[in-house]
């Protein structure tokens, strides 16, 4: 079985001109929220054997307070430029990549591609990952790139606990 979690990054700030969409930081309510999502999934499941995270900004900071919560070594998260893509060929991708060594992933990365991915993986419908929303999916395959649909097992979103 393989279990993988899909963060989308927290809210992301607008606010300074001349910002380069990839760097652009999370606002004080991203970071509040990180910290707070990222605390009840902590209480709730297992370390993920690997974080990854897209390269942009706001969805590296994301992970780096998930991976605080969880105790994780920043020095073991993967980065990947791919993920920046906003689409979900490159998650599907990235996920369908993984090593079977790892029973359990979470990985960061942007709305499009997370919407798409969960609806057509999970079983469960979703019409709208909200920035720091979490979605479980657990697959009975025993291999990472043979992944079809799984079962959507948690659904996190930070107005659930405020």
């Amino acid at each position: 079985m393989k279990t993988l979690y899909i963060v989308r990054h927290a809210k992301s700030s607008w606010e300074y001109n001349g910002v380069k969409d990839i760097d652009r930081p999370l606002k004080k309510r991203g970071i509040n929220d990180a910290y707070l999502v990222s605390k009840v999934l902590e209480s709730k499941v297992d370390c993920p054997s690997i974080f990854i995270s897209s390269c942009a900004n706001r969805a590296l900071h994301t992970a780096m307070i998930f991976s605080y919560a969880f105790n994780f070594p920043l020095a073991n998260m993967k980065i990947s430029k791919s993920l920046y893509s906003f689409s979900d060929g490159y998650l599907i991708k990235t996920v369908k990549a993984l090593d079977d060594g790892f029973n359990s992933a979470i990985i960061f990365s942007h709305d499009h591609g997370i919407n798409t991915f969960v609806n057509t993986f999970g079983n469960k419908p979703i019409a709208h990952v909200p920035t720091c929303g979490v979605i479980g999916i657990q697959f009975e395959d025993k291999h990472w790139k043979n992944i079809k649909k799984g079962k959507t097992f948690l659904v996190e979103f930070p107005k659930f606990h405020k």
